[in-house]
């Protein structure tokens, strides 16, 4: 299980592990480990969400997500992305910024930190709102009923989201942004961006549904039986078609939120975008094998108090990158506190099931990937 899961990643480690010496000796190799062991902690919380999505797609989508995805994540977020970034603040093509990330890497360092206010703010909010969505829908399962249960019910109040993600935004912009305009703009395009996949995403899923009714006897289901809580931006398993995509779409988007954090934090350990693109890349690779694993043992539902734990790491996480904008905050800290509360939502689970005497029958059994069980 373990080989079938993690192969891949350990292939590519050791490939990554390999140029890196061949590239740099044993400074670059020693570099790359280290920004892998990075990635993988600040991220562990994106598997967790990713592997809530993935279960409620179709085989098709999920390997689309497991290689095309794969792609997107270790060569477009890690390597292309940085260099757009500083080509377009520094009004550069790609190459001339590649050229420059070689040759001068301490300007490229300076352009991408002078760029990180508006990338944290846009991967800042679309965190914020996903969180912010979680805590607000009403839930059977509280990890934290004396928080989670008024949250829930103020949560009632429509687009509470909205309301909550914008004062945050103004704030932080009004008090730690040196160009609060920039900051805002990038902020609010990343709460449309959240609400535009969000949207679609619940759209075409409602059409699926409803496509399968008609095929079906007729009789809907009542909509609480056929819409369990969600943690994306659909409830529906086994997503297919538009439906499928947009799921795929929002999956790429969230994963490129979480690789902002990781891609600047990895300035403070190198600034050569070949050992940052082989280090985040490694760590994207166990990320992507951690989601199918997650998915594949059925531990979210063994552990049901895990989703609680990644969705407040990301509130965590949100919170972070919006302080970043104005003050530096140590990437040991926000791993950390992601870490943390993970760790603590597991415990929490496993006392739960404990005190009932034990997790499902079927929990922990090896299941295929494309299992639509939520």
């Amino acid at each position: 299980m373990i080989l079938r899961t993690f192969g891949w990643a350990f292939g590519i480690t050791v490939l990554g592990l390999l140029v890196a010496a061949l590239y740099d000796g044993g400074t670059g190799l020693a570099l790359v480990a280290v920004l892998a062991v990075l990635e993988i902690s600040l991220s562990f919380d994106n598997a967790v969400v990713n592997a809530k999505v993935l279960d409620r797609m179709s085989p098709f989508w999920q390997k689309i997500f497991l290689t095309v995805g794969i792609a997107i994540a270790v060569f477009g977020m890690r390597l292309v992305f940085p260099l757009l970034i500083v080509g377009i603040t520094a009004k550069l093509n790609p190459f001339e910024a590649f050229d420059l990330a070689l040759n001068d890497p301490h300007k490229y360092h300076h352009l991408m930190n002078d760029a990180y206010p508006m990338i944290a703010a846009f991967g800042g909010m679309f965190l914020l709102m996903l969180f912010l969505d979680f805590v607000f829908e009403e839930r059977a399962d509280k990890w934290l009923p004396w928080l989670e249960a008024p949250l829930a019910r103020i949560g009632k109040l429509d687009q509470l989201s909205v309301v909550v993600a914008g004062g945050a935004l103004a704030f932080t912009a009004g008090l730690f942004a040196d160009d609060p305009g920039q900051v805002m703009i990038a902020g609010v395009l990343g709460m449309v961006t959240y609400i535009l996949v969000n949207g679609l995403g619940e759209l075409f899923s409602e059409a699926t549904e409803d496509e399968d009714d008609e095929d079906g006897d007729g009789a809907a289901e009542p909509a609480a039986e056929r819409a369990p809580a969600r943690s994306g931006p659909s409830s529906l398993a086994l997503a297919t078609g538009k439906a499928g995509f947009f799921l795929f779409l929002y999956l790429e988007v969230l994963d490129a939120s979480f690789s902002f954090d990781g891609v600047i934090g990895a300035f403070a350990i190198s600034t050569d975008p070949i050992i940052i693109a082989l280090g985040l890349g490694i760590g994207a690779m166990y990320i992507r094998s951690l989601t199918v694993f997650l998915v594949r043992k059925g531990t979210l539902h063994e552990y049901i108090y895990l989703e609680h734990g990644a969705h407040w790491a990301i509130g965590a996480l949100a919170v972070c990158m919006l302080v970043s904008i104005g003050r530096h905050v140590p990437e040991w800290l926000t791993g950390g506190v992601g870490a943390g509360l993970i760790i603590a939502a597991f415990i929490s689970s496993v006392v739960r099931n404990r005190a009932d005497g034990g997790p499902a029958a079927s929990a922990g059994d090896d299941k295929p990937l494309h299992s639509s069980k939520v």
